[in-house]
């Protein structure tokens, strides 16, 4: 199931425009802000696709019975540029584990490229629901990279993909590869990707706009 939160007019689409900005962009901190914004209000969204239970509290002047979530999803993310958004999803899922993974495109030549893994720390995830953050995604072979090396911590009973920007290939792609218990949660589905597998109008690199140039 593909969820793509700009087809309605809210705040977040704000938010959405702002991270295209290229003179906003030049704020490295505002940009940072806006991509855990943007993972905030997803955030928010797909707990309500998450399982809770009722239970109950004592209040200064009484009881009283809410509901909480049942289970603490896990949550992933791609280093470095999934950073921002990893730090939006932990402010909504505040008592969450974290994976963390390193992986990058390693170039053969200016078209052609391997997803390189080289980093994966995470917690057991056999039947937990797992979340995994990307700003990007472009090709969907560094998500589906990234969930393979995940899968010595265990098999999740159910995936999410938490994406600012996607293409329709790259979710053809992961409709393809991922299981059927996987969701896509992204702000925009852009149309066009280059030869060298970038996303246009898309926003640029967003590891590089977070924190800098890497050489």
């Amino acid at each position: 199931m593909v969820h793509d939160l700009n087809k309605k007019n809210s705040v977040f689409s704000q938010f959405m425009v702002e991270i295209r900005d290229e003179i906003i962009q030049r704020d490295r901190m505002r940009f940072r802000r806006n991509l855990e914004r943007v993972a905030e209000i997803m955030a928010y969204e797909l707990s309500q696709t998450l399982k809770f239970e009722a239970k109950n509290v004592t209040t200064q002047l009484g009881e009283f019975q809410g509901n909480v979530l049942k289970d603490q999803p896990i949550l992933a993310t791609i280093l470095r540029a999934g950073l921002p958004m990893h730090q939006g999803l932990l402010n909504y899922f505040d008592q969450a584990d974290s994976a963390l993974v390193s992986a990058y495109r390693k170039h053969t030549n200016e078209e052609e490229y391997d997803i390189n893994v080289e980093y994966c720390a995470a917690p057991d995830i056999q039947d937990k629901v797992l979340i995994i953050s990307d700003p990007m995604l472009a090709t969907g072979n560094s998500m589906f990279s990234v969930y393979k090396a995940l899968l010595k911590y265990g098999t999740p009973k159910q995936i999410h993909i938490v994406s600012a920007i996607a293409t329709q290939e790259a979710i053809d792609f992961i409709q393809l590869k991922f299981p059927a218990n996987t969701s896509i949660w992204t702000g925009g589905i852009d149309a066009e990707l280059t030869a060298q597998s970038y996303i246009v109008p898309g926003l640029g690199d967003a590891g590089d706009l977070a924190f800098g140039i890497k050489i």
